[in-house]
């Protein structure tokens, strides 16, 4: 069905024709309701292929902005939650100290909380290496697994670091934001056993940039983070649709941390109203690559779009839960995409801009367009997604 559907766009036809060269894959899960308003997922692909490696940039944001609430959680210690003051040290090289500074503007200080507003809006990645030192390289590994995800390895910071400094992370040091005195410490870390890969050997393009030089063989990403275009998918559904995964997919949230995720993976930087996104560069539909694009306007206000992206590398990838009050439907849609004609990595020369970002535009709003005429059964009420939130 996902491949006809596809096959009627022209706007699709360029990419669809050479999916193979794209390295395309998609995921669009329809979702009906029955009779008591419980969601069932009936799921359509397009190229499937979990040994088909694409680098997963930041759609490892995801799991790790929920792994880090889930942390403070079982630590449960009274005066540490996500708005706790944090200050990470260094104890190994290529690690980076972010000391605790105060701020009148709460939004300024270096919390849990901050750090994953800050990925889920703008994709910020040093917001995300201080999560993932929080959370230390084995454990974040290894309750993945836990959680069904066992080929899952996200074993990497977004900075130069080598394969071994990757496995060493930062003392953290909590403070009470009550009385500024020391809450918690977090000893410096190391997983002494590297992970294996899953795929084996992985190499990509004919030659790749290093130091100003160009190195004439494929780029090596064997040892990069992995995680499977439906391992990203799973992930949001249990955030969005806890009830409707098996107990053992669960996370250990709390009804206002569901809530508080909810509220950045839908918001836009201004809507969300964190003011350390207030400026132009961060524009209305930022971020919202399936249906927008790069266009900076949202057209329709009843369009909500719970999503995490990814670019990096001359891969680009959208995962997403579209929900619309308008027309009174909702499904999930998940695609990614290569776009390095050259065939060269780490030159900067992608085509993000002419033919990416227009064909994960093109892919939303035909998907879009499809559930709006489609006939459900039972109309979703989409109470969960429509329900005023008073997150911050």
């Amino acid at each position: 069905m996902l491949d006809s559907l596809l096959r009627t766009s022209p706007r699709l036809a360029p990419v669809v024709a050479r999916a193979a060269d794209y390295e395309l894959q998609i995921i669009y899960t329809q979702i009906n309701r029955d009779a008591q308003q419980r969601p069932h997922f009936v799921q359509h692909n397009f190229r499937l292929d979990a040994r088909q490696y694409f680098n997963p940039a930041s759609l490892v944001k995801l799991p790790v902005a929920v792994l880090a609430l889930e942390k403070l959680n079982k630590l449960d210690q009274p005066c540490l939650t996500r708005r706790s003051p944090m200050a990470t040290g260094a104890a190994f090289r290529c690690q980076t100290a972010v000391p605790y500074v105060a701020s009148p503007d709460s939004d300024r200080i270096n919390t849990v909380g901050n750090y994953i507003k800050r990925m889920l809006l703008v994709s910020d990645n040093q917001a995300y290496n201080r999560l993932y030192e929080f959370l230390g390289q084995r454990p974040l590994n290894e309750r993945l697994a836990e959680l069904g995800y066992p080929s899952a390895r996200i074993v990497r910071r977004f900075a130069p670091c080598d394969t071994g400094a990757n496995r060493y992370t930062n003392p953290i040091t909590f403070y009470n934001p009550a009385t500024k005195q020391i809450c918690y410490q977090q000893p410096a870390a190391v997983n002494p056993i590297p992970f294996s890969y899953p795929l084996g050997q992985v190499r990509k393009g004919r030659a790749y940039q290093s130091g100003g030089h160009l190195v004439q063989r494929p780029y090596d990403f064997t040892t990069a983070n992995y995680l499977p275009l439906q391992h990203s998918t799973d992930i949001l559904k249990a955030l969005l649709f806890p009830a409707a995964v098996p107990v053992q997919q669960r996370f250990n949230l709390t009804a206002n941390d569901y809530a508080f995720l909810r509220y950045y993976l839908h918001h836009t930087p201004h809507s969300s109203s964190f003011s350390a996104f207030a400026s132009a560069k961060y524009f209305d539909a930022y971020k919202k690559y399936l249906y927008y694009g790069r266009r900076k306007s949202p057209e329709r206000s009843t369009l909500r779009i719970y999503n995490v992206v990814g670019m990096s590398h001359g891969y680009l990838s959208d995962v997403a839960y579209f929900s619309d009050a308008a027309h009174h439907t909702e499904f999930l849609l998940s695609a990614v995409l290569y776009v390095n004609q050259d065939g060269i990595i780490n030159d900067g020369v992608y085509e993000y801009e002419t033919i990416g970002l227009p064909f994960l535009e093109s892919l939303g709003q035909l998907i879009s367009e499809y559930e709006a005429q489609r006939p459900h059964t039972v109309a979703p009420t989409l109470t969960d997604f429509l329900i005023p939130e008073n997150i911050k």
